[in-house]
């Protein structure tokens, strides 16, 4: 099977974290069997993305230098989350309640966002716009980025970027089932009657949230998860 973009530019940092004197493209190809082109294509990349420095190498003897790259340190703020979140959700998934257990997370998870955001919210517009503003703000807290609307008597929010794309390809109904649970807890904890569904994947990198005061008759009137044929990615 070949090997993807990214484990391939993760192979081109393995090797040179382990040649602090640095390594050049040709190098790197031989390392890594690697066309040249593509060797300096990932190494570029890496550069660019601040995970490998470029120096050009200092040489007294005759000839034409080489440019060489080295491995920068990760920031202290680096870490694996993502194997992390891969192995809960993997770990929610198997079990028989997944749905369930997956929107339960996500509503202890809204409850403590909608604490932080509660009072950012203007205190002189109405309940149901305090509410919207309040989930608006908890979505981007989480990561998306929300486009909310007035429609049918409720609002609709498109929710782009979303925080665990990744994730949310492989375990689909617990990303989702979370995030309906935010949206849940955030709803009931500013007041008020309003409910949330979440319709995932309706088209490119776009899921939406509905936001409305009466259950709606389309919802899975388990969880809220309304079911989705589009086959598209997730935000």
């Amino acid at each position: 099977m070949t090997a993807s973009p990214r484990a391939r530019r993760d192979l081109v940092l393995d090797h040179l974290r382990q040649s602090p004197d640095g390594l050049g493209t040709a190098e790197v190809a031989a390392l890594t069997g690697l066309h040249p082109n593509t060797a300096r294509f990932h190494l570029d990349a890496l550069t660019n993305e601040g995970r490998a420095s470029r120096a050009v190498e200092r040489r007294a003897s005759p000839g034409r230098p080489r440019v060489l790259y080295t491995a920068c340190a990760a920031p202290d703020e680096e870490r694996n989350y993502r194997l992390l979140a891969e192995l809960l959700a993997a770990h929610v998934a198997a079990s028989a309640d997944a749905d369930a257990r997956a929107v339960a997370a996500g509503h202890g998870w809204g409850r403590a966002v909608a604490r932080q955001t509660a009072g950012d919210a203007a205190p002189e517009d109405a309940p149901t716009d305090r509410a919207i503003e309040t989930l608006r703000r908890a979505l981007v807290q989480a990561g998306f980025r929300p486009d909310v609307s007035a429609r049918d008597g409720g609002f609709s929010i498109a929710l782009r970027h979303c925080p665990f794309r990744e994730v949310a390809l492989t375990h689909r109904e617990v990303v989702c089932g979370m995030h309906l649970g935010l949206m849940q807890a955030v709803l009931a904890e500013s007041g008020g009657s309003l409910e949330a569904s979440l319709e995932p994947f309706t088209g490119p990198q776009l899921c939406l949230a509905h936001v409305n005061t009466h259950r709606d008759s389309r919802r899975n009137a388990d969880n809220g998860l309304r079911s989705s044929d589009s086959g598209a990615n997730p935000p």
